[in-house]
């Protein structure tokens, strides 16, 4: 079991002697006692190692008695890291000063000479109330993301196919554990609901499930997504920020589409998993982090790997227990059944109630190859109740894949073309986007973003 942090103690005060006194009497007391006599190295200090306390000198110059130095300097420590405890050193003739600088945001200031034992009483009142606000400002921005997530419907719908009782019964054995998961499935086939389920029924149901759709970041963004960065580590970081992994601590991650990371960033995803440590971009300081991984993907990882396009020892990190999720056209007999719920999500949603289909509408659905799968099944269903004249659905009411003879020219627009060749190379390549791209030469990464477009 992993000791609790007792904090981590920076010590800033021209006076060498003070420096190493205080030094070896809180060396035994706390995790770390860094010391340095000169107050312009505080930033880069702050940036390299995480801090709970900071011990901080009111003067620096020689005759200098405003407690301006100090004052400045304190400012300059909240503006990198808002969460730490500041407390000032003074002597005897600048209590007053100290009680400015208390209003002006530090903790508790010292006075020297200081008792041993207050000293470290109040250093350590310090160090539990930087935990609290760190504590505090994480829980708020899990808050917030939850409540965003909890505003959208996410409701996994099994089915009875043989496929889909394989992969809940694998979901009931490993959620309970802490066992990375690899969630090996088709574009639609509802990859995210199932890592959904999973945390439901894991002992993290109470906390944070976070999503990151990998496909959609950027190489340049990539680090500072995930990891978060420091004020000022490029342009535009106009303050700290935490990233994907410090956001899901205590909950679930999912990271949707990591076949689509690119070879030159999986180190960097693979660092962090097996260490449980990230660095900020523009720190050198390690965060230690707490969370679940699951991951997905719709691509042939272990022919990636042979391909040299997938590091092996990443897919043999996130693939402690992997599920694979058949396509809908090999689970027939849940067609109906997922239609009829959609049918009932959409009827209300868009005040139609009673809304049925007919014996006609569901063989029709039951005999489309569904390239799209579930999701593509979720919008052909909402876009038939909004454009539906009664409440009775027929096979008419749904339009799918062009048979032989069907002449392009009969597509509307450019959009209606794009989609009808996409749904085409769908079909004939079963899904895969590999064999997809290399037809319609087209990056898999626009291929992902075009069947989000077009609801397939």
């Amino acid at each position: 079991m992993e000791k609790p942090l007792r904090g981590r103690i920076l010590i800033v005060d021209d006076d060498v002697s003070i420096l190493r006194t205080l030094r070896l009497l809180l060396r035994d007391e706390f995790d770390l006692v860094q010391t340095i006599s000169n107050p312009k190295f505080i930033p880069s200090e702050i940036r390299k190692q995480r801090y709970e306390v900071i011990l901080l000198d009111m003067n620096f110059s020689i005759g200098k008695q405003s407690g301006e130095e100090g004052f400045f300097w304190m400012q300059e420590v909240f503006n990198i890291d808002p969460s730490l405890t500041v407390i000032m050193i003074t002597a005897y003739g600048e209590i007053n000063l100290a009680v400015e600088a208390i209003k002006q945001g530090a903790t508790d200031f010292i006075v020297k000479p200081c008792e041993n034992a207050k000293l470290i009483a109040t250093i350590r009142t310090g160090v539990k109330l930087c935990q609290s606000n760190r504590d505090i400002s994480r829980l708020e921005e899990q808050q917030q993301l939850m409540h965003e997530d909890n505003r959208r419907q996410h409701q996994f719908m099994p089915g009875n196919s043989p496929g889909m009782q394989k992969v809940i019964h694998t979901i009931n054995k490993v959620a309970d554990t802490e066992a990375n998961v690899l969630l090996l499935g088709d574009n639609g086939t509802g990859k995210e609901l199932i890592a959904r389920d999973i945390h439901n029924k894991s002992s993290r149901k109470d906390k944070i499930f976070l999503s990151v759709d990998l496909g959609s970041l950027s190489e340049t963004l990539f680090e500072s997504e995930l990891f978060g960065h420091v004020k000022g580590a490029f342009t535009g970081a106009d303050s700290d920020k935490g990233g994907r992994f410090e956001m899901a601590e205590g909950g679930t991650l999912f990271l949707d589409e990591i076949g689509n990371l690119p070879l030159s960033l999986q180190g960097k995803i693979l660092t962090a998993i097996q260490q449980r440590k990230i660095v900020p971009l523009g720190s050198s300081r390690e965060k230690e982090i707490d969370i679940r991984l699951i991951c997905a993907t719709n691509q042939p990882l272990f022919e990636m790997v042979k391909n040299k396009l997938f590091r092996e020892d990443l897919l043999y990190r996130i693939n402690t227990v992997q599920i694979e999720i058949p396509p809908l056209r090999d689970r027939g007999e849940d067609i109906n059944m997922l239609a009829e719920h959609f049918l009932l999500k959409y009827s209300r949603k868009y005040n139609r109630p009673h809304t049925r289909f007919t014996s006609g509408a569901l063989k029709k659905l039951c005999r489309h190859s569904w390239p799209g799968n579930v999701r593509e099944l979720e919008h052909t269903i909402e876009k038939a109740v909004i454009l539906s004249e009664g409440n009775i659905l027929d096979d008419k009411d749904f339009a799918f894949d062009p048979k032989p003879g069907f002449q392009e020219k009969s597509l509307q627009s450019l959009e209606d073309i794009e989609k009808h060749y996409l749904i085409k190379s769908l079909d004939k390549h079963r899904g895969k986007l590999t064999k997809v791209a290399e037809e319609l030469n087209i990056s898999r990464q626009t291929i992902y973003r075009k069947m989000k477009k077009y609801g397939l």
